[in-house]
């Protein structure tokens, strides 16, 4: 039987985090310790490296997600290891996991196998701290509102256009749609309130894109918390709020280094949601990383129409980085169901649907190469894969002109992935990658948005309600113009329908809200039924988590 991801994290031989900084020239008092094998990097040698010539950027994405499941953070991990084996000094950028999905359905997200970022446990559970600073610092601005209403409201804040709400690292349904206050007099005025999940929260974006202390505070200083009666917008900064939720996240800010199981460097910082937010991880990671590798391995959520779209056009626009290539994941059983068949039959063979199914990873190979980025297509490989079956996945990359290499990574670590990471070095040192985002900044927020749809998601076009176009005028008129646009919509199809599989064409995507966020300094484009705040399932992962009689985590995955 084989042994689970936490079961093969547990017999890991880790380094102590001195010697990981060691492979990357960061001295021990650099590292700020969190037990021996979590660290931060001070801020004073992040500010030492920037006349430090950038490595390479690849980014790992992946084909439209299914419950067959991808592995693209597995792949990220492996394909760092892979680099690492054939003498490149590559780094691993990572986002952190939420507690929401850790306890739920989706479980951990610090790769699988013996692809994986350690210590497991810690970093699914608290890790150092990070995604609780920013709830609480999210919170606190919640709470400075309210005590604002409460004692004078001097900014004339209606309390019925407060859009601010509180956030929390859990999934829980019962708080999406909440009533504060009651309870009399003393407590404050009754207001409808709600919560998000943390990942979901604009404090986690604006931690994600934010340069350093000061660029952070300015953004949360930003953040957009409602309206006036008369439709004046209210910022943060006008109740002297982002001071203190800066002091709160200033240890956050830092990255966080740990490492693989074959002990290469990995920064493991933020985790916004790719379906709400830009799945990415912090800027401020990334950047340090580019400074101290050769190469540089990154994920974004979900499958290229959502995170790779967002990491090019939100992330790499206000960063100004530029990726050397790209990584799409794929499984044959993925295919399957993209082709058409059910969960239950995919063990069985077939090619046909396979084939079929190739219509999802050649859009997102198009899509990559829209942003003038190179694709590699890496095939993650299941014990239950056949030879047909691998070979009209081969005889459609090659029919699409695009490389293709199998991947053996969750079962042999970065040994699995030696073949990808030569093919990645080939696409880099071809110098073939010319990046753009995909619309100009002085486009209108209305063609941003229909030039996403036509062109990632192959869309007639975008719908919206005269209230909705009011309020992509109103923010045109407002100055946020030239923000990109973040959009939230299913994972799970090129549509905002989940069912619709494979690459449907010629479909509307209807646009039900538009949000600013200020800070963060891009616009959420909310299409379709988007939740902020999941719920458990029927059977939550937490049902099978606890503590052996060792004192060590089972349940985790």
């Amino acid at each position: 039987m084989a042994k689970s991801d936490i079961e093969i994290a547990r017999e890991a031989v880790l380094l102590p985090i001195e010697e990981i900084g060691a492979k990357l020239d960061i001295p021990a008092e650099a590292l700020v310790r969190y037990g021996t094998d979590k660290a931060k990097i001070s801020f004073d040698h992040i500010e030492s490296l920037k006349s430090k010539p950038d490595g390479k950027l690849i980014l790992v994405t992946a084909i439209t997600p299914t419950p067959a499941g991808e592995g693209k953070t597995t792949t990220t991990v492996g394909l760092g290891d892979g680099l690492n084996r054939i003498g490149k000094q590559a780094v691993i950028c990572l986002r952190e996991p939420s507690l929401g999905p850790s306890f739920g359905m989706k479980g951990g997200a610090a790769g699988g196998g013996y692809a994986q970022v350690v210590p497991m446990e810690d970093i699914n559970l608290h890790f150092t701290g990070d995604f609780h600073a920013i709830g609480a610092a999210n919170n606190l601005l919640a709470a400075m509102i309210d005590n604002h209403i409460y004692w004078s409201n001097e900014l004339a804040l209606d309390s019925r256009r407060v859009t601010w709400r509180r956030g929390l690292d859990m999934n829980d349904r019962s708080l999406r749609q909440i009533t504060t206050s009651l309870g009399g007099v003393a407590n404050g005025f009754p207001a409808e309130a709600g919560f998000d999940i943390t990942v979901a929260s604009e404090v986690m974006a604006i931690f994600c894109l934010a340069t350093d202390l000061k660029d952070l505070e300015r953004r949360l200083g930003n953040i957009v918390v409602g309206q006036t009666r008369a439709r004046e917008m209210v910022r943060a900064a006008e109740l002297k709020a982002a001071g203190a939720m800066t002091v709160l996240l200033k240890d956050a800010l830092a990255p966080n280094l740990v490492q693989t199981l074959e002990n290469n460097p990995a920064f493991v910082h933020g985790g916004p949601f790719a379906n709400i937010a830009h799945g990415c991880n912090s800027a401020l990671a990334t950047t340090t990383a580019l400074k101290l590798g050769d190469y540089v391995v990154t994920e974004a959520g979900f499958g290229a129409d959502l995170g790779a779209e967002k990491f090019f056009d939100i992330k790499c626009r206000k960063t100004g980085l530029k990726p050397s290539a790209a990584v799409i994941v794929a499984t044959v059983r993925a295919l399957k169901m993209h082709g058409g068949v059910e969960r239950k039959d995919l063990g069985q063979e077939n090619a046909k649907a396979v084939a079929e199914g190739l219509v999802n990873l050649k859009r997102h190979v198009d899509n990559v190469r829209s942003f003038g980025v190179p694709p590699v297509v890496a095939i993650n490989r299941f014990d239950g894969d056949t030879a047909a079956e691998l070979k009209a996945v081969e005889d459609g990359c090659k029919a699409a002109g695009v490389p293709v290499v199998l991947c053996s990574h969750w079962a042999n670590g970065g040994a699995g992935t030696e073949d990808l990471a030569r093919k990645v070095v080939e696409l880099v040192e071809g110098g073939t990658a010319d990046f753009k985002p995909l619309y100009p900044d002085e486009a209108s927020l209305w063609d941003k948005t229909e030039t996403i749809a036509k062109t990632i998601y192959g869309a007639a076009g975008i719908a919206a309600d005269a209230r909705v176009r009011g309020q992509y005028a109103q923010y045109q008129e407002a100055g946020f113009g030239h923000f990109p646009i973040c959009m939230a919509k299913t994972q799970y199809s090129f549509s905002t329908d989940p069912t619709l599989k494979g690459a449907p064409e010629g479909h509307e995507v209807a646009v039900r809200e538009l949000r600013v966020s200020a800070g963060a300094e891009f616009l959420v484009a909310v299409c379709g039924d988007v939740m902020t705040m999941p719920g458990l399932p029927r059977v939550p992962a937490a049902e099978s988590i606890r503590l052996n009689d060792a004192g060590e985590v089972e349940g985790l995955f």
